[in-house]
C-alpha cells in the first residue's frame, strides 16, 4: 500500500490548506483507491496558520468582534488551548492583505488594531500566553495600532 502526504499552504486569495488537501486526495484516491491519505495542513505564519496549528491540537475555537486593517467590523476566530492558558492566532485574521480591497491598499492607511482586539479578547477570556503568526499583515504602522487597541498611551 502507499501512503501520500499532503501538506499544503494556502492559495492566497483562493483556498485554504485543507481545501487544497481534500480535493488533491480525492484525485488521488479515483487513480489509487487504496492508498493512504494522510493530511498535514502547514502555513508559514500568514493566513491559514491558525487552522494548521490547531487542527491536530485539543483547542477551542472562539470568535470575536474586531476591526480589519481599515477599521470595518469584522468577526475573526481563534484557538484557545483546553487549560485557557494560551491564545492561538495569526495578524492576518484580522490586520491581513486579503482583507483590503487591491484599490485601498496602501500601509499609511491601514492599521493592526484589530490584531491587538484579539489579543484583548484573549486576554479577558484569561489567557496569558500567545502565539501569533505574524505574517500576511496589510498594515506597516510597526504594531502601533495594535498598542492602541491594548490601550498604550502613544504619547
Amino acid at each position: 500500500m502507499r501512503k501520500i502526504i499532503l501538506a499544503f499552504d494556502s492559495f492566497k486569495g483562493s483556498a485554504n490548506s485543507l481545501n487544497i488537501a481534500k480535493h488533491a486526495e480525492q484525485a488521488i484516491l479515483r487513480e489509487l483507491p487504496l492508498c493512504e491519505i494522510v493530511r498535514f495542513p502547514i502555513a508559514d505564519g500568514g493566513e491559514g496558520t491558525t487552522e494548521a496549528l490547531c487542527v491536530n491540537l485539543d483547542i477551542t475555537r472562539v470568535f470575536c468582534r474586531v476591526h480589519d486593517p481599515l477599521m470595518n467590523a469584522i468577526e475573526v476566530s481563534y484557538g484557545i488551548t483546553k487549560d485557557g492558558t494560551t491564545a492561538i492566532f495569526e495578524m492576518a485574521s484580522a490586520s491581513g492583505l486579503p482583507l483590503v480591497p487591491v484599490s485601498l491598499r496602501n500601509p499609511m492607511n491601514t492599521t493592526s488594531f484589530g490584531s491587538g482586539e484579539i489579543i484583548l479578547d484573549a486576554l479577558n477570556r484569561g489567557c496569558r500566553k500567545f502565539i501569533m503568526g505574524i505574517g500576511g499583515s496589510a498594515t506597516n504602522d510597526a504594531g502601533i495600532g495594535m498598542l492602541c487597541a491594548l490601550g498604550v498611551p502613544l504619547s
